[in-house]
């Protein structure tokens, strides 16, 4: 009787060890394969895993183990991608199979479909075959018609073998024409019809501008996209191709970090510095660090571009420890946009009873920036507002009594949005946990009518600015008019078309898009988000300032003025605004530098989050109070290693869960990584899963946090 058959199988729970289950031959139809997608009864169920081992014993009686049921219609993961999983699964201190599992397409998680999905995978390939693209080359810039800056910068870059690890800073200004430096890169790699190429940017909203971009460097490759907003059915076809080796391009959000490229040889990151790259929930990878290990695993080259790179990575490439590639002018030779900074404290920017101009209703913009959207209409040119608050308004008052439109759920306010704009009536919406309620006739608490908002969102200067040019066609981009009939996709389309004199937005706006035509751009919250109890607070907003100034005057040539941002403030002295006056990049981060390390935060300190969850703040704060006693007691906490005291998180309360945090820090990363584990060790031996047996406390574990 030949030996028996054990496979070791990790599944999508938050349980640490891998479970045996028997495997057979002929059922199964082949020999068992580490990395094999597979189906196994667990419990009462069924769940997908994936094979991690195969042998012939078990430590548990083989009579006892049940057998595996299904396997997909798939090549095994590749080695390479496996042993990116652990490394993540051990560095992010979660469970290989939580780690792995949600990296696949749900198309290949319904083992009752696994019979179908060849069929499916025939009719694309062929559908594939009989499209005729009829597009039109659009942002294709070979190399000849490179500028001199972007021809070196492309000839440094060849220069790199293509065998070996190497990181790249691409740190170009806005509109300096990064992108067709790394494409151009590309195209040598992808000569052969073989090598993949992998191209990482932060948001979905970016990725259908750079697949016309690419799709026009190379029409002849097959490139597949893969973000969350695609349908299951193509995300899952586009999966497979990748993993199997057929695409050569992978173009995605940060889920695409994670996907099997047998063949890879290259990876870009653009606007690498973007907190987007770190997942918020489930296992909290950034998907930048986790390209830049694979690259090194693989010893490929991997290109990180940026125009406001982070601390992190810029302090990396002036040690030398990357290697560091400039762009310092504009493609097509436009100066910079000049800065203003309108100071709000300052009587003389706001509209006066006296003034022509002055709108019917209060002015929600200063008199200094009404000037510069008039004069920017007249010129036939875009103005671009931002403000990073979405809705009509973010609270809802009673100037009688002081009651506030609070969340129940929530330790936050419910935003007012007006009739339309989540395809209902107008409604109070917390923008946290998603509760939504109609809005009160009268005070709750109180009775009275005349209920007031307080703030404004894009919503609320929306409609201002069509009172301030009635003539003018607004447009609004944000998350919610973005769900409605037009996508996000057609909206930028509408501005690339020349359809709008004025768009209003959020931070969506503010990134990555290639307008021709914007002259003005005005931010009108900065202030928000310059003081808060996040040390990157600042960092954050001096890179979205740059890159939403980096919409102005793109289109503009040799000689030309690179349009203009205004930016309303109280603080105008402030080190962001000045450094941002000159364009100072480099300054900006060498200030930040010097700060963090009089402070020991990082880049000069690692640090990571406990995070607890209860029904009351106490039992939350105990829960990590009493994690904390136990490192003290087993000696853990020294001078090379802070715990700090647990602490009710910046947003303390959400869908009704109280929730803490215990900070911990380290000036050295193994010491750190043996404290973390030591920690996941002690709390699941008290916990099932992570839900502690005492108390119902659901915590986790974060490494590398990027906002306290």
């Amino acid at each position: 009787m030949p030996p028996p058959i054990v496979v070791q199988v990790v599944v999508d729970k938050p349980l640490a060890q891998g479970f045996d289950y028997l495997w057979d031959d002929k059922a199964l139809g082949g020999s068992p394969q580490v990395g094999a997608i597979v189906e196994v009864p667990f419990g009462r169920s069924s769940l997908v895993g994936l094979v991690i081992k195969v042998s012939a014993h078990s430590d548990y009686d083989l009579d006892k183990l049940k057998g595996v049921s299904k396997i997909a219609p798939l090549p095994p993961l590749d080695p390479a991608v496996l042993k990116l999983m652990n490394f993540a699964s051990q560095y992010y201190i979660h469970a290989l199979g939580e780690t792995i599992i949600p990296t696949i397409p749900q198309m290949w998680k319904k083992p009752d479909d696994w019979e179908k999905i060849p069929k499916k995978l025939a009719a694309d390939e062929e559908k594939q075959k009989k499209k005729i693209t009829l597009e039109a080359i659009e942002g294709y810039v070979d190399e000849v018609h490179l500028n001199d800056g972007q021809k070196l910068a492309l000839k440094k870059l060849r220069t790199i073998p293509s065998s070996e690890f190497k990181a790249i800073l691409l740190q170009g200004q806005t509109g300096s024409g990064k992108t067709a430096v790394f494409l151009n890169w590309l195209s040598g790699i992808l000569e052969d019809a073989s090598a993949q190429a992998l191209l990482l940017v932060p948001e979905i909203n970016l990725t259908p501008q750079l697949e016309r971009r690419v799709r026009a460097y190379f029409p002849d490759k097959k490139m597949v996209v893969l973000h969350s907003g695609v349908s299951e059915k193509v995300r899952g076809i586009a999966w497979h191709d990748a993993m199997s080796g057929k695409a050569q391009i992978i173009l995605g959000t940060r889920l695409a970090a994670l996907t099997p490229l047998p063949s890879l040889r290259a990876i870009v990151v653009d606007e690498e510095h973007d907190p987007s790259y770190k997942q918020q929930d489930g296992i909290r990878y950034s998907a930048r660090d986790l390209a830049i290990w694979r690259a090194h695993d693989l010893k490929i080259p991997i290109l990180l571009a940026s125009a406001t790179p982070s601390l992190e990575t810029w302090m990396a490439a002036r040690a030398s420890r990357y290697e560091y590639i400039r762009l310092d002018q504009r493609a097509q030779g436009a100066s910079l946009p000049k800065v203003h900074l309108i100071n709000t404290r300052d009587p003389q920017t706001q509209f006066s009873p006296g003034d022509i101009e002055k709108p019917k209703s209060k002015s929600l913009i200063t008199k200094a920036l009404a000037k510069a959207v008039s004069q920017n209409l007249q010129n036939k040119q875009q103005s671009l507002i931002l403000i990073n608050r979405r809705g009509y308004a973010p609270v809802l008052s009673c100037g009688a009594c002081s009651w506030l439109s609070r969340c129940e759920q929530c330790s936050s306010y419910m935003v007012l949005h007006k009739s339309g704009a989540l395809g209902r009536k107008s409604v109070l919406s917390c923008h946290h946990c998603g509760l939504v309620k109609s809005i009160p006739s009268h005070c709750p608490d109180c009775g009275n009518a005349d209920l007031k908002t307080l703030g404004q969102g894009t919503q609320k200067i929306e409609d201002s600015i069509e009172e301030m040019w009635p003539g003018a066609r607004v447009l609004r981009v944000d998350t919610d008019s973005s769900r409605k009939s037009k996508g996000a996709e057609e909206l930028f389309q509408e501005i690339h078309e020349g359809n709008v004199d004025i768009v209003v937005g959020t931070q969506m706006i503010a990134k990555g898009h290639d307008y021709q035509n914007i002259g003005l751009v005005a931010v009108l919250d900065a202030d928000s988000r310059l003081f808060s109890q996040d040390f990157r607070a600042a960092e954050r907003l001096f890179a979205q300032l740059v890159q939403v100034a980096g919409r102005a005057g793109r289109s503009n040539k040799d000689g030309e003025a690179g349009g203009a941002i205004y930016i309303e403030t109280q603080f105008p002295e402030s080190a962001v605004f000045q450094f941002l006056l000159h364009h100072d990049v480099d300054g900006f981060l060498s200030f930040t530098a010097n700060e963090r390390k009089e402070a020991g935060l990082p880049p000069f300190a690692y640090q990571a989050l406990i995070h607890a969850e209860a029904k009351s703040l106490d039992k939350a704060i105990q829960f990590l109070s009493s994690l904390k006693g136990y490192l003290k007691s087993r000696g853990h906490i020294n001078n090379d290693l802070r715990v700090y005291d647990p602490v009710p998180k910046a947003m303390m309360r959400v869908a009704g869960s109280e929730r803490a945090q215990l900070l911990v820090e380290s000036d050295n990363r193994k010491n750190l990584q043996e404290i973390l584990e030591a920690t996941d060790l002690y709390l699941r031996e008290r916990s099932q899963g992570r839900i502690s047996k005492e108390g119902r406390i659901r915590w986790l574990i974060e490494r590398d946090p990027i906002s306290i």
